[in-house]
């Protein structure tokens, strides 16, 4: 675990927490990481998760299928980024969702229980890992209810108004990069991508906006 300790101190889920200190810690957390070929499935729906995981490299689509095949896209996780917290309660149950490979990617697990019971030999920074747990699950959960803003406008262009907006304002740029393609952007914000493509060109048209891929300017 040692060459993901200058990442790791970076996480939300570490910080403030020294290098020899985190060192001690994955020890006692029983870290290990898997690596993921782009399209593998991390987790499967109806699994059971007793770790808390954080993206070492590469890219995450947290996902739902319906009966018929077709995916929404709930998240995407970067490099860094913690997901399973939401699984953290001994009743939980077992995932509503998929988990894929995006990208060739490195996931690294941490046990859940070592993580929420401050351990025997006392680690200085562990009280402090399980705040940071604490701030970590409620700005998932602020990042979900804006998603719920976005697909609960009424029209196609009202759901990329609001998505492209809160990007612009997030990079605190009108000129930003977006993490999905064309056909990902439209399962996330839950709308026929022919339809949603037919929208931007207008917007484009209109003067509202330029892009190019996933690259947009608003005007």
């Amino acid at each position: 675990m040692e060459p993901y300790l200058p990442m790791l101190r970076r996480t939300q889920l570490f910080r403030g927490v020294g290098e020899a200190d985190l060192s001690a810690m994955l020890n006692c957390l029983q870290a290990h990481a898997r690596a993921y070929k782009k399209g593998a499935y991390v987790f499967r729906q109806g699994e059971r998760l007793d770790c808390i995981l954080i993206l070492a490299r590469g890219g995450l689509h947290i996902r739902l299928d319906d009966y018929w095949g077709r995916s929404s896209i709930i998240s995407r996780i970067g490099p860094g980024e913690m997901f399973g917290e939401a699984y953290a309660a001994p009743d939980s149950g077992p995932l509503s969702n998929d988990v894929v490979a995006v990208e060739d990617s490195t996931v690294l697990f941490f046990e859940l229980r070592k993580l929420l019971t401050v351990c025997s030999s006392a680690c200085r920074f562990h009280s402090m890992v399980i705040q940071n747990l604490v701030f970590a699950i409620s700005e998932k959960n602020r990042a979900l209810v804006q998603k719920l803003h976005h697909i609960s406008q009424r029209t196609t262009r009202e759901k990329l108004i609001s998505y492209l907006s809160e990007e612009a304002k997030r990079q605190n740029s009108g000129e930003f990069t977006i993490p999905f393609n064309r056909q990902q952007l439209a399962d996330f914000l839950s709308v026929d991508r022919s339809a949603m493509s037919s929208e931007l060109g207008k917007m484009r048209d209109e003067g509202l906006l330029r892009f190019e891929k996933n690259r947009f300017t608003l005007l």
